[in-house]
């Protein structure tokens, strides 16, 4: 009777989880409009990024959740498929009403790999500390590492944290092809410097939603 072999456990997960509508909110709100080219985010180089703190026992997990507009199908597509090509699994959800965010799918997603039993260590791209900060403190406390990436502009929850990990975004080796332009209250140049609005002042006149 052969004695069957032992099996090795299953490698313990590194699970990054980008938070597309606060992140895209977030950089615009840095850059007072739009991302252009020379400010969007290379996901090749956050994967790489990924790929090292998770060292070559873990499995590195890299997922990104976002909201597509109804009739942004075509614009959003090449995006999409320019992750899914880097390796990054991508949960898109439509945006239909206010409330159709991905918070709870992103928690969810989470969750399901922290039950799983093998979750090390969880990475979040966000500045949303209402959604994500007591689950992530209860994931430190039951012995998962904690990191969150992102702006320290609006990460806020994370930068103040005792128990979690934050990595400011522009920080990460080539994720940015320039510096962003980021002027705040407390890096103002001796000269003084504009600090754009976030909005049109003619947003005024719209109806209240």
């Amino acid at each position: 009777m052969t004695t069957p072999a032992p099996t090795s456990p299953p490698a313990p997960r590194v699970l990054l989880v980008w938070d597309a509508p606060n992140m895209d909110m977030s950089l615009g709100s840095l850059l007072g409009a739009r991302p252009t080219a020379a400010f969007r985010p290379r996901f090749d180089a956050v994967g790489r990024w990924l790929l090292d703190l998770a060292g070559p026992d873990a499995l590195a997990e890299a997922t990104v959740f976002t909201n597509v507009v109804p009739g942004s199908t075509e614009v959003v597509r090449p995006w999409v498929e320019a992750l899914r090509n880097v390796g990054f699994a991508v949960f898109a959800k439509p945006k239909i009403t206010d409330d159709s965010d991905v918070d709870d799918d992103m928690l969810a997603h989470i969750r399901l790999r922290a039950d799983e039993g093998t979750l090390e260590h969880v990475v979040v791209a966000s500045g949303d500390g209402r959604a994500f900060r007591e689950p992530l403190e209860e994931l430190r406390a039951k012995g998962t590492y904690v990191t969150v990436i992102g702006f320290r502009e609006h990460a806020t929850f994370a930068v103040a944290s005792d128990v979690m990990e934050f990595v400011d975004l522009e920080e990460i080796d080539g994720v940015f092809r320039e510096p962003l332009p980021r002027i705040t209250l407390d890096s103002l140049p001796d000269g003084g410097a504009w600090l754009p609005p976030f909005r049109s002042l003619r947003s005024l006149l719209e109806p209240r939603r």
